[in-house]
């Protein structure tokens, strides 16, 4: 089992499904996932098995990959403004077709030899705080929620350990969220046991992910790490298919 989940974007699904097609039984779940803000940073909710091709589903991806093109007009003023131009076509070219975001931002600043890491642009400049950072257009983790559950999808919140806002979770459980992130690669041991106790005392699905960004974007924990449970995905095809049935 795969999910490929690009940041605001379903672009990708289609050549998954014809690759996975070529290499049974590799089977590929569709979805995405979607950045909030909050208060002092940034949440992240995953959406899995929605009704990707709907069209007013993708044209709020459209909406939010346009805003995302417009922020990172803003941070390369701030850059600049701070004596690192870079070109926003730059970016772009990183990205192509998918979603750009700070991580592509941070790659520029590598390759002109601004910082001499991904992490270094981040925690120097690009953290939510950061001089260069550009707040969005926001939008609430509830709304996302909203939209995953219009689409008939299952919301699941992303790498909990590294957003901090764990008192959120009961709001959100009654927003519609389905499930949490628990098995991450940067969480540690007590985090992961926390999150799938979690799950267990509100009837959450304990889902997980590499979080793999490609080579270019410093997120290269390969896919399949940390060891996720077949009975993950089984959780989650449960409560995808109510969903669908309601």
């Amino acid at each position: 089992m795969l999910a490929v989940t690009d940041h605001d974007s379903t672009d990708g699904l289609p050549e998954a499904f014809d690759e996975a097609a070529r290499h049974p039984p590799l089977t590929i779940v569709p979805g995405l996932e979607i950045n909030c803000d909050v208060t002092g940073g940034e949440v992240h909710v995953l959406g899995y098995c929605v009704d990707w091709e709907a069209d007013w589903f993708q044209a709020f991806l459209r909406e939010q990959r346009a805003e995302r093109m417009a922020r990172v007009h803003r941070i390369a003023e701030r850059l600049a403004e701070l004596g690192m131009p870079i070109d926003p076509a730059e970016v772009f070219a990183i990205v192509k077709e998918g979603s750009p975001g700070r991580p592509h931002v941070a790659q520029v600043m590598v390759n002109r030899g601004y910082v001499r890491s991904i992490r270094e642009a981040f925690d120097r400049y690009l953290h939510a705080s950061g001089p260069a950072n550009a707040p969005r257009r926001r939008l609430a983790p509830a709304d996302a929620v909203a939209v995953i559950r219009r689409a008939r999808g299952v919301p699941v919140l992303a790498h909990p350990g590294l957003a901090r806002k764990d008192e959120m979770i009961p709001e959100l459980v009654r927003a519609g969220l389905l499930g949490i992130e628990a098995y991450y690669a940067e969480h540690s041991a007590a985090q992961t046991a926390a999150y799938l106790e979690m799950c267990r005392a509100l009837g959450l699905v304990a889902t997980g992910g590499s979080d793999y960004h490609g080579p270019q974007t410093g997120r290269t924990n390969p896919p399949g790490t940390p060891a996720v449970p077949l009975a993950a995905w089984e959780a989650l095809r449960t409560k995808a298919a109510g969903l669908k049935e309601a």
